[in-house]
């Protein structure tokens, strides 16, 4: 069974093709991205085991790029099929699927509208979720399409963890409440935790740390979400790339009275311009943080506030959870930074959290990093969404 694994960002076409045989057997046969769509200079990038393909065309829209996609993907000379009959289901990241859906879905018009009503809620991303698979139908028509959900993971938080302390007629008129997000990159390194260590899901008690442009991180009860750092947004938590992570609420206010801000402008310098760019006044860029950290006090600064976040959230969920077996460095720092997995496992001594020095400068593999004195297991695994949107995918349409 070949499936097409699609994940559409505001200017970008994300794609993996893979063949199935089963959940646990799998190869990806091709894969690569669309970027700056809609902008002059559009480039294809295209991967398969034997070789690699790079063009650049004008690009108008999503469905555009998704017939590149296809087009060389069934090239004669470079493609790896020979019709796009041979696809025979197409699996979409969705990044909001609200209270609803708690599972990933078959698409239908029923499911599409709840995801379009969705939008308000995450209007950087549920658009180009919608634009991808609006396309996929219309240039694949006979094949299944399956959207699975970056909040699906996280239904199984309990009420008294999603509602937040506002009068409860904003959550009914307008379910404002803590959704959670990189739910799929959360499931999947958590179920793969359990592998590594020789269990199942359902013994574990875990908190999966998803570092990357985005940060996020999820207490994990026995296989179950049961809080997570991202609320109503992506833009609560921990501290992010250009994302501010938890604020003062009133700060916004007094902003926007001080420096006569516009709702426009505000939610530009929280999702934008703070963060670890607003820290230091140089990158988003982790690694070029930490490379002029030894003599830049505020690259330094980004750090420190990166494990001090860090290690507050640990703590908070380690005192919900109760018992800790594991904890999960994911996602682009979390795979390769050696250097914040230790700031941010420095002093958690306490806890029964010792990282070793040696095993801590895995990057980019599955990698136990404790030391044999630690209690807990400290893990380094590489997410993989859309292995886990293709298995969602063969499940719901084998």
């Amino acid at each position: 069974m070949n499936i097409l694994v699609v994940n559409c960002g505001s200017s970008t076409v994300k794609y993996e093709l893979l063949r199935m045989d089963g959940e646990t057997d799998n190869k990806v046969i091709a894969k690569g991205l669309v970027e700056r769509i809609g902008i002059s200079g559009a480039r294809l990038e295209y991967k398969t085991d034997s070789q690699s393909y790079a063009r650049e065309r004008d690009v108008s829209d999503h469905r555009v790029a998704l017939k590149w996609v296809i087009e060389v993907l069934t090239d004669p000379e470079i493609g790896v099929l020979t019709h796009t009959s041979e696809i025979d289901a197409v699996g979409h990241r969705v990044v909001h699927g609200g209270e609803r859906f708690t599972d990933s879905m078959v698409i239908n018009e029923d499911v599409l509208n709840t995801i379009r009503a969705c939008a308000e809620l995450a209007p950087l991303n549920n658009p180009p979720n919608i634009l991808g698979i609006e396309a996929c139908q219309a240039l694949m028509p006979q094949a299944p399409e399956v959207a699975v959900f970056d909040t699906a993971f996280h239904g199984t938080i309990p009420e008294y963890a999603y509602i937040y302390a506002l009068p409860y007629e904003y959550y009914e008129k307008y379910g404002i409440r803590r959704y959670g997000f990189h739910g799929t990159s959360h499931r999947y390194v958590a179920e793969r935790a359990a592998r590594m260590m020789g269990k199942k899901p359902s013994e574990l008690n875990l908190i999966t740390c998803h570092m990357g442009g985005g940060v996020s991180f999820t207490a994990v009860r026995n296989g179950k979400s049961v809080d997570t750092s991202m609320g109503f947004t992506p833009l609560e938590g921990l501290v992010m790339g250009t994302r501010c992570g938890d604020v003062d609420p009133y700060i916004l206010l007094y902003l926007m009275d001080k420096e006569g801000f516009s709702l426009k402008e505000m939610d530009q310098v929280l999702q934008k311009k703070s963060g670890v760019i607003g820290i230091s006044g140089m990158s988003s860029d982790t690694r070029d943080i930490e490379e002029a950290a030894p003599t830049n006090h505020r690259a330094q600064l980004a750090l420190d506030i990166i494990a001090y976040r860090a290690k507050k959230y640990i703590g908070a969920y380690y005192a919900i959870l109760g018992e800790l077996d594991g904890i999960v460095f994911t996602a682009g720092i979390g795979e390769n930074s050696s250097l914040i997995r230790r700031n941010i496992c420095q002093g958690l001594e306490p806890i029964g959290i010792i990282i070793d020095p040696e095993r801590n400068t895995v990057r980019r593999k599955e990698a136990f990093i404790n030391s044999d004195h630690s209690k807990v297991k400290v893990m380094v695994i590489p997410t993989n969404e859309e292995l886990m949107i293709a298995i969602d995918t063969y499940r719901l349409t084998h």
